[in-house]
């Protein structure tokens, strides 16, 4: 194989590892805030090195480029679904303590 093969090979390698770590992160935490930071962190790592391979492998600029704004956006989209989902399962428990006390 040529480096930039297995370049590629690596890069996808490595992203199909962190979306694994972000799956096993989501079902071994115990918690909502654990499980959100695992999923999240390593679900925008794993695509941002599979874009990163399948930019390599396509040869047009233009859909590289392509590639790179679709991982931008989906960062940008998990962050805030994130911090959203993160948000309102506080304002649940602070909620529940204001009716236990």
């Amino acid at each position: 194989m040529m480096i930039k093969e297995l370049l590629i090979v690596l890069l996808l390698l490595a992203g199909c590892f962190f979306f694994l770590a972000g799956t096993l992160g989501l079902l071994r935490f115990p918690d909502l805030f654990s499980r959100l930071h695992a999923l999240t962190n390593a679900d925008n790592l794993g695509l941002g090195f599979i874009a990163a391979g399948m930019a390599l492998y396509i040869a047009s600029p233009w859909t590289s480029v392509k590639i790179f704004l679709i991982w931008i956006l989906t960062l940008l989209s998990s962050a805030t679904s994130s911090y959203l989902i993160a948000r309102f399962q506080r304002g649940q428990d602070k909620s529940k303590n204001r009716r236990e006390e």
